[in-house]
C-alpha cells in the first residue's frame, strides 16, 4: 500500500479536474429495485462528473457469482473504483450523490 502524505489545510483539486480515468465496477443482484436505481444513480454521476474518462462495467452477482467472490463482495448493490488509486467500495444504491463523489474523490474537500 501506497502511504499517504498529510495534507495541509488548502483545498485541494481532485481527479475531475486532472483528467484521470476512472475504472468502476459495480456489483448488483438481478434486476432488483435497488439494482436498478444503483445503475441509474451511477450512470448519471458517470455522465455528470466523469464524462468521457469513466470504464464502468456492471456485474450481476446472480449471474457471475465468481467475480463477486474474488471481490469479496457481501452486500449488494456495491461500487469498487479499482482506479485510481486507493481502491475503495461503496455500498448502497447510490442515491447520495454526495457521499458517492467523496468516495470517488471527485468531491473538493478542504483537507485537515
Amino acid at each position: 500500500m501506497i502511504p499517504q502524505n498529510r495534507k495541509s489545510k488548502t483545498t485541494t483539486a481532485t481527479a475531475e479536474s486532472n483528467g484521470e480515468k476512472y475504472v468502476l465496477r459495480l456489483y448488483v443482484t438481478g434486476a432488483t429495485s435497488r439494482s436498478r436505481r444503483a445503475i441509474l444513480n451511477i450512470n448519471a454521476i458517470c455522465g455528470e462528473h466523469l464524462q468521457g474518462r469513466c470504464n464502468l462495467e456492471i456485474v450481476d452477482i446472480l449471474q457471475k457469482p465468481a467475480l463477486a467472490r474474488e471481490a469479496q463482495i457481501v452486500a449488494a448493490p456495491t461500487l469498487i473504483k479499482l482506479q485510481p488509486l486507493p481502491l475503495r467500495r461503496i455500498i448502497g444504491d447510490l442515491s447520495d450523490t454526495e457521499k458517492v463523489l467523496a468516495g470517488l474523490d471527485l468531491k473538493r474537500e478542504a483537507q485537515v
